[in-house]
Formats: C-alpha cells, structure tokens, sequence
C-alpha cells in the first residue's frame, strides 16, 4: 500500500501545506511539517491514502491537518493539487479526484473501520440508500479551513482539513436537527473520522447538494442591484420564522447533556463584557488616520461604556447556536425555502468554544449585521446604494418572524429586553468587523463604523 511519508520529502510536504487557504497560521512560525498517520485506501492505480500531517511551531505547540494523497504515474495527465513529481510518479492532493470520492463513498457505505497502529479510520452512512457512485466531481471553491466537492451536482462531500480534538459541530448538530425533525438543512449523507491515540476527530460528511439554489448574500444584492429592493424584505421575514424554528429545536431535547438549555449566568455576561473590552483598547489605542474613522476617535471608554450599560437584566438562557450565521450560511432553494448550511461554527475557534452554549440572539445579530453589510455592499459592489430604510424594514420582518417562531423561554422577557441584548452581540460583532476591515478592507471600513455609532446613539437602522 501507498506509503505516503516514503513519497513525499517534509521540505516538499511544508511548502505545498503552507500554500494553502485552508493552512491558518504564520508560515514564519512553522519550525517543521510531517505525516504522523497514514491510512491506506487504494493500492491500485492511482494509489490513495489519507494522511493527517502534524505543524510544528516554534513555541511547542503543534496544529493536524488531514490531507488526502493520491499518487499515478507521471504522464496521467492528472495536474490538480500536484504536490511533487519525481519523474515516475506525480503525488497530489486527491480531494478533487473522482477515485478518491468514490473510495471514500465505498467505505462510508460499507460503513468500514480501517485499523493502523494509531488508531481506527470510521466510516459511517445513516440508514437507506448510500449515495450513488459519481460520474462527476468538482470542487465547490476555495474556503478557510475544508474544502468540499460537488457529487453530480446530487451530493457535496465537506473535508475538514484542519483538525480538533473531539466531535465537530457540523456531523453533531446535523445529526441532532436530522433526529429531531428540522428540514430546513441538507440531509447528512455520511460521514468518516478517526480515533486513537494520535486524535478523536470528525474528518468529514456528506449531504445533498441544494441544487439550483441561490446563498442570501448574492440573492440580497442580486435584488438590490436590480432594483428590486422589496422582494428580499418577504424572504427575510421567512429566514426570521426559520432562525426561530432552528432555536426552538435546538432547544428541545433536556435530556440531551449538549444540547439542553441552560441559565445565562451574571459571570457569563461580565466574560463577554471584559472580553469585548480588552478588543474595544486595542482597536481604539491604534486607530489610524482615516476620514471613515474621525467618527470614532477618542470614543473608546464611551463604546465600553456603552456596553455595559446594555449588558444589564436577564439574558434568557442558553442553547447550543449555529456560531457563524449570516447571509452566506444560508440558501434560498428552488422552492423558495430557506435551507441553512455549515453548522462547524467559526473556523477560528477551537471545537470546545464553538460546541459551547450561547445565547440564540448571537445568530440573530450576526445576521442582522449581514443585512447591514448587504444595504452598504451595494454601493460598493453594484454601485447602486440600497433604498433609504430597507435595512431598517429587512431588520424589523427578520425579527418579527424570528420571535414569533422561537421558544420565548429562551429570550429575555419582553421586545425591548431582546433588543437591548442584540444590541450587546450586534456591537461586540461590529468591534470584531472593525479590526478585520482594517486589517483586510480598509474601503469597507464604513460599515462597521456605522454599526457602531448606532449602538452608541440608541438608534435603529434607516
């Protein structure tokens, strides 16, 4: 069987792993990369494994990435994701190779357990049909930290490529939504990890592909660009009674330790507070000098203030969450429903944070935060500014069907209660799209200003 450390050199493996999107850490910083697991599929031309690769950093710590190697002879004409050509044969990354999908479809249908001497490759398939062998894979685009490929435009296999001690949220909340009758997601097809001693973790899962679909992001400016404004406010009002059903069942199952809701805590507010705190002192101590930014100067202790004025009364309690919600997360389907996608949280964190409980209104700001990026994006981008007091409208049908889906057990009592936590989450989200903006976007700077300036100013959106 293909023996991957024998085939590719650590100085090969590391250039090639830390040219990646989905390699998240400072390449000055790696002081060396290798294969500490190889898993066998294939021995057969093209050979094919899967290898986890351990990142070594230069203060101790380490980070395992999983990457899937195919190797055929050089000649094949295979050129996507080429690691290293030694003349005879060319080693890649076999994610988009149709052999590697369909072995890895065989295994999840067999629901197969691969033995090594770290541990045990799984492979698993819900009851029913598995998902038929493709004729055709290509992959779905270039994302942070998995890549997935589209089965026949059926199915999509998601491969987690940066990998975290213990379950991810993705295969747990599917599992959990699928069991507990959600049908707003795309069914989960199959799945596949590894345990022993090396890591426990989820390596990927398949679902449908929502064909014909549209995500919100690209249909809210698709609208505005068009000139029709209007449209998106009734889907909005639809993706609020959604979010609010999502909740609910989330909320559900008291007997399910991870998933059974729990009392938002005074500690729990005054964490979010100081830690929103230490982001507000360091974004607003380096400000730079731009005329976006003259708003703000100086108005740092007045955003902490403002903060803790809000971070006050009840809080509801809370639920496990989706962790990364907003327009791009969710898919309008042929039929005109709401469908929503990618439930591993933000891939920044670690799988304990985003596998936390949190409280629902976390999903609801960042998805009105969406709604504000989308009313300014298309200026930017369509160059044709969203209609006066369609953000403010798109909120107001957003909320109204969200709260009259959701458990209000979960909320803090009352409408003026759920707004003023919102506005706690909307501007620790604002904060955070401050330092990005600047960092990345300097030219979309003005949106998280403007999110800002209108928590401090108590207004609503117009």
């Amino acid at each position: 069987m293909i023996a991957i450390a024998d085939v590719i050199s650590e100085d090969t493996l590391a250039e090639y792993v830390m040219a990646q999107r989905w390699f998240g850490s400072r390449p000055e910083e790696v002081a060396g990369i290798g294969v500490i697991e190889s898993i066998p599929l294939r021995d057969a031309d093209p050979a094919l494994a899967l290898a986890i690769i351990e990142v070594r950093f230069h203060p101790g710590t380490h980070e395992l990435y999983q990457l899937p190697i195919g190797r055929r002879a050089t000649g094949s004409g295979w050129a996507d994701g080429v690691i290293c050509d030694d003349g005879e044969h060319v080693v890649y990354d076999a994610m988009t190779d149709p052999e590697f999908v369909r072995e890895l479809l065989r295994l999840m249908s067999q629901r197969a357990d691969l033995e090594t001497e770290a541990g045990t490759a799984e492979f698993r398939c819900p009851d029913g049909d598995p998902i038929a062998v493709p004729t055709a894979v290509r992959a779905l685009g270039a994302e942070q930290s998995n890549s997935s490929v589209i089965l026949d435009d059926a199915h999509v296999l998601k491969a987690f490529r940066r990998l975290g001690a213990g379950v991810n949220p993705e295969l747990e909340m599917l599992h959990f939504l699928s069991e507990h009758g959600f049908a707003n997601i795309a069914p989960l097809r199959g799945w596949y990890g590894h345990t022993g001693k090396l890591i426990d973790a989820t390596l990927g899962v398949a679902q449908d592909y929502v064909a014909g679909s549209t995500d919100g992001w690209d249909l809210a400016l698709d609208l505005l660009g068009s000139g029709e404004p209007d449209a998106f406010v009734a889907h909005a009002a639809r993706l609020g009674t959604v979010t609010g059903q999502l909740h609910t069942v989330l909320a559900s199952d008291n007997a399910a330790e991870a998933f059974a809701p729990e009392e938002t805590s005074t500690e729990a507010l005054g964490l979010l507070t100081a830690t929103v705190d230490e982001e507000i002192e360091r974004i607003f101590r380096d400000l730079p000098d731009l005329p976006e930014l003259e708003p703000l100067a100086g108005r740092g202790q007045e955003v902490r203030e403002r903060l803790g004025a809000l971070t006050v009364g009840s809080a509801g309690r809370t639920i496990r969450h989706h962790g990364d919600y907003h327009l791009g997360q969710v898919l309008l389907d042929a039929a005109g429903e709401w469908v929503i996608l990618d439930f591993e949280g933000e891939p920044a964190r670690s799988l304990a944070e985003r596998r936390a409980k949190r409280s629902p209104l976390r999903d609801v700001a960042g998805m009105l935060r969406s709604f504000a990026y989308a009313a300014t994006a298309s200026r930017i981008l369509n160059a044709k500014p969203a209609p006066e007091g369609w953000e403010a409208q798109v909120r107001t049908e957003f909320l109204d069907g969200y709260l009259d889906a959701a458990d209000q057990t979960l909320l803090p009592p009352g409408r003026q209660a759920v707004e003023r936590l919102l506005n706690v989450f909307e501007l620790e989200k604002a904060v955070y799209e401050l330092r990005y903006e600047l960092d990345h976007r300097p030219d979309w700077v003005s949106i998280p200003v403007a999110g800002i300036l209108r928590m401090l100013e108590g207004d609503d959106p117009s």
